[in-house]
């Protein structure tokens, strides 16, 4: 399996748990960059652009955001083994 596969499964996996959907399917996951020699994953978000004007429901909004992070960043570590994890606004 090569490493777009990898990404591409992680996608798949990882659901918003408030809409049950894929990240593969909401688009707030822009693209992936990896250093193999530092061993590092680049994650380029579109969190902010997501976000409301209302103040209260940006709590709420960045609440799940870190949720999704958290789950994102378990995947990508369960799938590559001794990488570390960085978010990136796109």
């Amino acid at each position: 399996m090569d490493i777009q596969e990898k990404f591409d499964r992680v996608l798949e996996r990882v659901k918003d748990p408030e809409s049950e959907l894929p990240l593969a399917n909401i688009g707030i996951v822009q693209k992936f960059r990896y250093n193999d020699e530092k061993k590092v994953i680049y994650v380029f978000t579109t969190f902010a652009a997501h976000r409301p004007s209302c103040m209260t429901c940006v709590g709420i909004t960045m609440a799940i955001e870190s949720t999704l992070q958290r789950l994102l960043e378990e995947a990508l570590l369960a799938e590559f083994p001794g990488f570390s994890v960085e978010f990136v606004p796109a």
